[in-house]
């Protein structure tokens, strides 16, 4: 079975995505969110940055579809936007625990 063409727009979107990842901070509100929905203040106790910034990156990661947000009562709760970007980290962790190669 011949491999699927991938578009110039779905590139663009990847490497979009991919930029996105790149920012230490970024990950950190990521992988605070990976397994659990943490609300905005916990957030920022967990990553140690400020609450504009964790503001700030929730809004961008929320804009690329990686991170969902629910509000219950006066919080928002943010979590993972679905098992496809988990997957994503968890397979990314997996291949940086893997012994290197000489």
């Amino acid at each position: 079975m011949a491999p699927e063409k991938i578009h110039d727009d779905h590139i663009q979107e990847l490497a979009d995505i991919f930029r996105l990842l790149g920012d230490a901070n970024r990950l950190k509100v990521i992988m605070t969110c990976r397994d659990e929905s943490v609300a905005v203040g916990d957030i920022v106790k967990k990553t140690g940055l400020s609450q504009p910034l964790v503001s700030h990156h929730l809004r961008l990661l929320k804009a690329a579809r990686l991170l969902r947000s629910e509000k219950q009562g006066k919080q928002v709760f943010y979590m993972l936007l679905d098992d496809h970007v988990k997957c994503v980290i968890e397979d990314m962790l997996t291949h940086i625990n893997e012994p290197k190669e000489e």
